[in-house]
């Protein structure tokens, strides 16, 4: 099932341990970015079949601290889109993301897709620098990760953007992350 959406490289033992030993030695906090994590024709029909926001969405949001909008209700979704993301919450693709984690309990899946699902951020859009919540607002359990898949195919360093780690005081930006596509980024999410 796995070797069906991701790229090969990343399946071995070998890249799994090197990707684990990326993911615990990263500063500030754990995390890693992968690019062409996914197979490129996957992305390509989640891209093409992304529906439009301003039309269809779960929310939207325009405050001081954010400008976007989301779809967290699956059933709302295009069938490829629902598929991948029904994938992304199976079995073996989350006993793969512990691998990589280094998790020792179990990982369960959000049904909900609270905080997940689709995103879009358009021109003039932004999410300012915040902490993402820890306990799952239906479940109340500990939410551990966070996975972004960027579909940006078009993305330039000039329209800024980047996806940015601050230190837990929220004072110092200590690394930028660019935002191109089919790059992930895997990070904890914690107190």
């Amino acid at each position: 099932m796995l070797k069906n959406f991701i790229n090969e490289k990343y399946l071995s033992e070998e890249n799994i341990n090197i990707l684990k030993n990326n993911y615990i030695e990263a500063k500030p906090f754990n995390h890693i970015e992968i690019n062409d994590f996914f197979k490129s024709e996957i992305l390509n029909t989640v891209l093409n079949n992304f529906p439009d926001l301003n039309k269809l969405n779960s929310y939207k949001k325009e405050n001081l601290n954010e400008k976007k909008i989301g779809l967290e209700d699956q059933s709302l979704m295009p069938k490829d889109i629902s598929n991948f993301i029904s994938f992304l919450n199976s079995g073996p693709f989350l006993k793969y993301v512990q691998k990589i984690t280094n998790i020792n309990e179990t990982l369960i899946s959000d049904p909900y897709l609270s905080g997940g699902g689709l995103h879009e951020t358009k021109n003039g859009g932004f999410l300012k620098i915040h902490s993402d919540f820890y306990i799952h607002r239906h479940l109340k359990l500990d939410r551990r990760l966070n996975l972004l898949i960027y579909l940006n195919n078009d993305w330039k360093e000039e329209y800024g953007g980047y996806l940015e780690l601050w230190d837990k005081n929220m004072k110092n930006c200590k690394k930028k992350i660019s935002i191109n596509f089919n790059k992930i980024f895997i990070f904890s999410t914690n107190d």
